[in-house]
């Protein structure tokens, strides 16, 4: 992945929708609406027709598909995921969430699909965190990237944005002094911008990043939950995981 290679653990602009084969019927529902934000490359994104593709979507896609069930993508803001999901406004989130004990007091997640650190970046010279201190740090609200920088790094200043192409512009234009993000992520911006310089090495703190990303879901969707972590071991033994991951990562 980018330098960053994770072995395989096995953000409404448009609705995408992949159906069944004819005939398939769903055990206990006929469709899973999936929510995402759809503004976190590679993971979930849109593309010049206005879809929304990504890593997230091909592994929920695979995933349906094994379920036989039938399945549509909603674009939402990602610090909203949770509470839609609570709501019932969606059957499941997939974007690049992950697994932390705070979250799991609120939603039930499925085994984890993708191995997660994080990682500083900023356009100046900068080759360690602790030189940020003080200084004003662009970061997803919402995200455990937030709550990591406000428990654990009291001297950096989080600032937070929507997404993260507003942080990435307000920190090419001094408004900030870096970025913190998933690494597979920065990965992505570092292709596109040689300015931009990592910070330290990847973090992978247990309480915020180190048990993966998850597919949330409400917690009485018991039976949900179930076929995704069947469905996951399945695409997962037969190859359709691996396929995916070095379609987005190697």
């Amino acid at each position: 992945m980018s330098g960053f290679p994770f072995p395989p653990l096995g953000k409404v602009v448009l609705l995408a929708l992949c159906t069944a084969p004819l005939g398939a019927t769903a055990t206990t529902q006929d469709t899973v609406k999936f929510a995402m934000n759809a503004t976190y490359p590679p993971f979930e994104f849109t593309n010049e027709k206005n879809e929304i593709i990504g890593f997230d979507v091909d592994i929920a896609n695979a995933l349906c598909d094994k379920m036989k069930i039938s399945c549509s993508y909603h674009n939402h803001a990602f610090d909203s995921l949770i509470p839609s999901i609570k709501l019932r406004r969606y059957d499941a989130a997939i974007s690049g969430m992950d697994i932390t004990a705070e979250r799991q007091k609120q939603v039930a997640f499925s085994d984890p699909y993708y191995d997660n650190a994080a990682v500083f970046v900023s356009v100046n010279s900068v080759t360690y965190a602790q030189a940020l201190k003080g200084k004003r740090v662009g970061v997803q609200n919402g995200t455990t990237h937030q709550k990591y920088i406000k428990d654990q790094l009291p001297g950096l200043i989080p600032v937070p944005y929507t997404n993260y192409q507003n942080a990435f512009i307000d920190m090419k234009s001094g408004r900030v002094d870096a970025v913190f993000g998933d690494t597979a992520v920065i990965s992505e911006w570092m292709k596109k911008d040689s300015t931009l310089n990592m910070i330290g090495q990847p973090i992978t703190h247990s309480a915020y990043f180190g048990q993966g990303f998850g597919i949330a879901v409400h917690p009485q969707n018991q039976a949900l939950l179930k076929q995704l972590n069947t469905a996951l071991v399945e695409i997962k033994a037969d190859g359709t995981y691996q396929e995916i991951y070095n379609k987005w990562f190697m």
